[in-house]
């Protein structure tokens, strides 16, 4: 039995110019995010025979099939992902594929959540059947371009990089994006207040960060200034967050978020919601020092910035609004 597991993500600062070519607009970028203990897993061991079994936990669905090639041409939408991922395996290792497999998948991460969940699927996936087969990938950045280019094909949206990152090594992640490539550099959150103030909140709404995302390139493509000069805020609040984090300058981080946070949703309301504006009222009111949306926004997930202190009663507010805590730390390299 092949096991693999992989964290989700919190983006701290200069989310959606990880989408090409946005970065490219404002002189490349930098993202920055953080790995969090929130789970994806993929099972993966050979079948007794021919047959392919693919479980999701997630959706309580599970398939069936005499042969490899009976289940990549099934036309079950639900399949898609799956399909995706193992197609270009079956390709490269006829063999060993129609030799049968059984796939079990489960996400920790909530459906919408804006934690990077489908993505870091995608790479338990991959390494799962890069254990299996045998496939060696080059480099981090390798496994990278194969994930962002399947979900792609599943989500017929452009799809940015960073979220696959995290899922790969864990850790604090500083990814530049410039015309001569994409660079990662890893650190430890050990020694940073980013567990101490950090909580977790659902909103309880599903967000579509491809949708979102892709407004904002089709703007930015036209050449709308107010989305250009928000992105171009974006990237300089990017640059701020990784001299805070360099120079250790903890007490700005609230008002980075709050700027980021301004910023965002000048790029399209759509990042937004009512709920997010609620949720980010009552923190703010109860004690928190700001919110940053997570993900492409619209719904799914937000961090709230809150001293231990007053951490308990921004729980209990948000509770009592029937928004859900969740109980995420941020993951060391892994």
């Amino acid at each position: 039995m092949i096991e693999i597991k992989s964290p989700t993500r919190v983006d701290l600062s200069g989310g959606t110019l990880d989408l090409w070519p946005l970065f490219n607009f404002v002189g490349g970028a930098k993202t920055i995010n953080l790995a969090i203990d929130i789970w994806t897993t993929a099972q993966l061991s050979k079948s007794s025979d021919q047959t392919v079994t693919i479980e999701s936990l997630d959706y309580q669905k599970k398939w069936n099939f005499k042969t490899v090639h009976d289940f990549i041409a099934a036309l079950d939408p639900h399949l898609n992902l799956f399909q995706n991922v193992i197609k270009p395996f079956a390709a490269l290792y006829p063999k060993i594929l129609s030799q049968g497999f059984v796939l079990t998948t489960k996400s920790e991460s909530p459906i919408g959540g804006g934690l990077g969940g489908s993505s870091s699927l995608v790479v338990s996936m991959l390494k799962a059947f890069s254990k299996l087969t045998g496939h060696q990938f080059s480099s981090t950045h390798d496994l990278v371009h194969w994930a962002h280019n399947i979900e792609a094909c599943v989500l017929n949206t452009p799809t940015g990089t960073q979220d696959y990152y995290p899922a790969v090594t864990g850790g604090l992640n500083f990814i530049d994006y410039s015309t001569s490539g994409i660079s990662q550099t890893v650190i430890d959150p050990v020694n940073t207040p980013f567990a101490e103030n950090f909580l977790l909140v659902n909103t309880g709404k599903s967000h579509h960060s491809g949708l979102n995302n892709f407004e904002v390139l089709k703007s930015a493509v036209e050449q709308d200034q107010k989305v250009l000069s928000a992105l171009n805020e974006i990237k300089k609040i990017s640059e701020e967050m990784y001299d805070v984090i360099e120079t250790k300058t903890w007490q700005k981080i609230p008002d980075l978020f709050q700027r980021e946070y301004h910023a965002r949703i000048q790029l399209t309301p759509a990042f937004s919601s009512p709920e997010i504006e609620r949720l980010s009222e009552i923190s703010l009111k109860n004690g928190a020092e700001a919110v940053k949306i997570c993900g492409a926004g619209g719904g799914g997930c937000v961090l709230v910035w809150v001293k231990n202190e007053y951490r308990q009663k921004v729980i209990d507010a948000c509770e009592k609004e029937k928004f859900q805590c969740l109980p995420a730390k941020p993951v060391s390299p892994l």
